[in-house]
Formats: structure tokens, C-alpha cells, sequence
């Protein structure tokens, strides 16, 4: 059987952050007792800062201070063989300003508990990477 392969095309750092608006929840890596561990996460885009709120009582509460994480979203498409990845990796810090926190809250963002509490967190990136894979034609 022949079959045509999908093609990769590499994302550059805008459309990264573009495509990541279209999507409400990606994954946070993260060093969990020495160990990489993944959580699912909600977020949104604040500038080219992803903006996390996390469970006070979560595993991630106490990982991410002052820490290098990355994060990963997507989309896909199984039965049309497309789809796109984009991966930031950066700094993780907790957002401390009341007047931030107060923004913030006004976005409605919530943590995976859908939690009235927690804490936000800002991860800057340094690294953005994407790729988007094309049906084969």
C-alpha cells in the first residue's frame, strides 16, 4: 500500500500565540519529586505570557515558584490527518500584585477545579516552538 505521508510545517513564534487563543486548555510539565510530571491546565494569553490559576491545594501549587516549566496546547484533526502543537517553555512566576490578581480574576479564568481560589501564575516564555501537520495531497 502507498501512502503519502503528512507534512510538518514549522510555526513562527506569532501564529504560536495566535493559535493558542483558539484553544482553553493545554498541559504544564512540571518537576514533581524529582521526576517530569504533566497536569492538564485552563489558561489564557495575557500579551506573549501564559496566565495559569491553580487549586491552592494542588500538586502544582508548590512546583511552580520561581521554576522553568513548559507548556503545551493543541489541536487536531484524527480524520483529516491535521492538526497543530505549540510548545513555550519559561519561567513560572506567581502573580503577587493585588491590582494583577484583581485584573485577573475579572477574566474569569479558573483552575482545573473550576476552584473560586487558588493563585495565578505567569509564565514567560523563552522558548516558542510550533509545528502544524498538513494533510498529505
Amino acid at each position: 500500500m502507498n501512502t503519502i505521508a503528512p507534512t510538518l510545517r514549522l510555526l513562527p513564534a506569532g501564529e504560536c500565540l495566535r493559535r493558542l487563543k483558539s484553544v482553553p486548555v493545554g498541559r504544564i510539565a512540571y518537576t514533581k519529586n524529582a521526576l517530569p510530571a504533566v497536569e492538564p491546565v485552563k489558561f489564557a494569553l495575557d500579551g506573549r505570557c501564559i496566565v495559569i490559576r491553580i487549586d491552592a491545594g494542588s500538586a502544582l501549587s508548590g512546583a511552580l515558584h520561581h521554576t522553568v516549566v513548559a507548556f503545551e496546547a493543541d489541536s487536531t484533526d484524527d480524520e483529516h490527518h491535521r492538526g497543530w502543537s505549540v510548545t513555550i517553555v519559561g519561567n513560572a512566576r506567581e502573580v503577587i500584585d493585588p491590582a494583577e490578581i484583581s485584573e485577573l480574576r475579572a477574566t474569569g479564568l479558573q483552575s482545573w477545579a473550576a476552584a473560586d481560589d487558588g493563585y495565578f501564575f505567569r509564565i514567560m516564555p523563552g522558548i516558542v516552538t510550533g509545528q502544524e501537520m498538513l494533510a498529505a495531497t
